[in-house]
């Protein structure tokens, strides 16, 4: 296969429509009467790795309960006051959003489900309260089954195990961490130092969103969660002693370096640049540690004598070293746990640092939250507004999809930009929707034969689903041509509620699109200034504490706005 249609996006579009199929089968079988929702949910949860549709499945069922809840609470209550209703929804959807912002890990899926699912139900709801109940079940089950085949099919058919590519990733992180170091310790700004350094945060940052998925992974033993995260704190320490003997070196280098220094700075490069077997690491590491203690320039304090400002420099650099080596000597045995089939520690430095463990800190932004959910309430109640004022029936379903558009992009870097995106999906969708639900389903029978006449499209889509760079746009198309197409329980075939749902959808896009731009977006420059600031806040708090300062949740937190 080629790098343009490989292997893998080929068997997850197929993974993907068998879990769709089944879906609309099993939703038919049932009774039913919007099916296309657990064909759309089916797509909407997979995921070429098996722990990341667990994950994925569980936290879209959590929040779609939740939200359906929220719906039926809300509309009986307030379906006589349209305008309270509209603010209800809106105030609903908005603080969902806020905390979705906040978590930053894949469980804000959760958060993001249960607002846009309560839009989901209840403004469709609003031209028949008595039956949003009913709704409120109905889309329950159908999203429940397109989660349920989407996780029976991703992660029994052939699944792609996390933890394999986890290890695989680790192995790549542990060498990008310790060419970093080899750079750092060459004592010249060498140009790749910096692009060692970012790949370093983002390897640290991705670990992170990792560990979410791994409890969920379909291996047969499974790296503790715990072990990640050990990992991931040596490698946060990593970058920070690294760059202090960088500072130290470029310091020293205004006089001469010892030459003993300079021969143990020369021998740590050579450790890092062929890491030895972990039946000899500890000791050449500790051998290392042992001729930096022993460099280390002494203070008679009987004469009081301070040091020189190089010999200060010096020990500095020595103490910065040892501890440089330890670090990257716990990552490797760390690295080996995680290979390990039993979860005995293999050393004890390994078992105190699983022990020490604790909660990774990150950067929050109120501020930014706050912005994304007021963008939110903002739009909804636009669309909101809109719509009664100017009767249009399917004006619900504008606000609905606008809705979904700002919850799902409105806390993005590039807001604009995604649902620009998501909107060209969803206008090639709209168009081949419409040449299949007036030119090919009608002449269509039976089951079989609608799968076969659906099955090239999907399957084409399905692997643009599974690249990064075009997932958005095909997501975009496939919700909009499943939505539109007519996969009800019965073939309908109006021409006029297809252009009014498809323009509802447009119309939501466009409002959605326009929003993000004047309310949630601040750009780069905006974004940089918020997390220099925050930085700068974090340093300060940290200088007027009056106990030790929390070293590890600052260096977590700094690496992960640089991230």
């Amino acid at each position: 296969m080629t790098a343009r249609f490989g292997l893998g996006e080929a068997l997850f579009s197929v993974k993907s429509l068998i879990a769709a199929v089944l879906a609309y089968y099993i939703a038919l079988r049932i009774g039913l009467t919007n099916p296309y929702w657990a064909v759309m949910t089916a797509y909407i949860v997979a995921n070429p790795l098996a722990g990341a549709v667990l994950s994925k499945a569980v936290f879209r069922a959590i929040g779609t309960v939740v939200g359906a809840a929220a719906a039926v609470v809300l509309v009986p209550a307030l379906v006589n006051a349209s305008e309270l209703l509209s603010l209800a929804l809106a105030l609903w959807l908005g603080v969902c959003v806020y905390f979705a912002a906040l978590d930053r890990t894949p469980r804000a899926y959760v958060f993001l489900l249960a607002g846009y699912t309560a839009c989901i139900v209840g403004f469709p709801s609003v031209t028949a309260p008595g039956a949003v109940f009913a709704v409120a079940i109905v889309r329950v089950q159908e999203i429940l089954i397109g989660i349920g085949c989407s996780s029976l099919v991703h992660g029994v058919v052939f699944p792609q195990s996390m933890t394999a590519q986890l290890l695989q990733r680790v192995d790549a992180m542990l060498g990008d961490a310790e060419r970093w170091s080899c750079d750092s310790l060459a004592g010249a700004r060498l140009p790749a130092l910096e692009l060692d350094r970012r790949r370093v945060v983002l390897d640290i940052n991705d670990l992170h969103q990792i560990s979410v998925h791994l409890p969920f992974d379909t291996a047969s033993l499974l790296p503790r969660v715990r072990t990640l995260h050990a990992l991931q704190d040596q490698l946060s320490i990593i970058l920070p002693l690294a760059t202090a003997v960088d500072d130290r070196l470029h310091e020293l280098g205004r006089d001469v370096v010892p030459p003993a220094v300079a021969a143990l700075v020369a021998d740590v490069r050579d450790w890092l640049r062929a890491p030895p077997p972990a039946e000899d690491r500890a000791a050449g590491a500790a051998r290392l540690v042992e001729r930096a203690v022993a460099l280390e320039p002494t203070l008679e304090p009987a004469l009081g004598v301070p040091l020189a400002w190089h010999d200060a420099v010096t020990l500095s650099l020595l103490a910065r070293l040892a501890e440089l080596v330890v670090a990257h000597r716990d990552a490797r045995d760390l690295r080996d746990q995680l290979h390990s089939r039993t979860r005995a520690p293999l050393t004890p430095a390994v078992g105190r640092l699983i022990a020490a463990v604790g909660k990774r800190a990150l950067h929050v932004d109120h501020g930014v939250a706050l912005r994304a959910a007021a963008g939110v309430v903002v739009t909804i109640l636009i669309g909101c507004a809109f719509w009664i004022t100017s009767g249009w029936a399917d004006g619900g379903g504008a606000v609905m999809i606008a809705g979904v558009c700002c919850a799902l992009f409105g806390t993005a870097d590039d807001p604009v930009s995604m649902v620009s995106r998501f909107f060209i999906g969803s206008l090639f969708g709209l168009a081949l929707a419409m040449a299949y639900a007036f030119v090919i389903l009608p002449r269509v029978t039976d089951f079989v034969t609608l799968v076969a006449v659906l099955a090239p499209t999907l399957l084409a889509v399905g692997t643009l689903l599974a690249r990064p760079k075009t997932g958005l746009v095909a997501t975009g198309f496939l919700l909009t041509m499943l939505g539109s197409v007519g996969l009800g329980d019965h073939y309908a075939g109006s021409f006029a509620a297809f252009v009014n749902g498809g323009v509802a959808q447009i119309a939501g896009i466009i409002l959605a699109a326009t929003m993000v731009g004047l309310v949630q977006t601040i750009g780069a420059e905006g974004g940089m200034r918020r997390l220099i600031r925050a930085g700068w806040r974090d340093l300060a708090r940290e200088c007027r504490a009056a106990g030790p300062p929390d070293a590890s949740a600052w260096i977590s937190r700094m690496l992960d706005r640089i991230g």
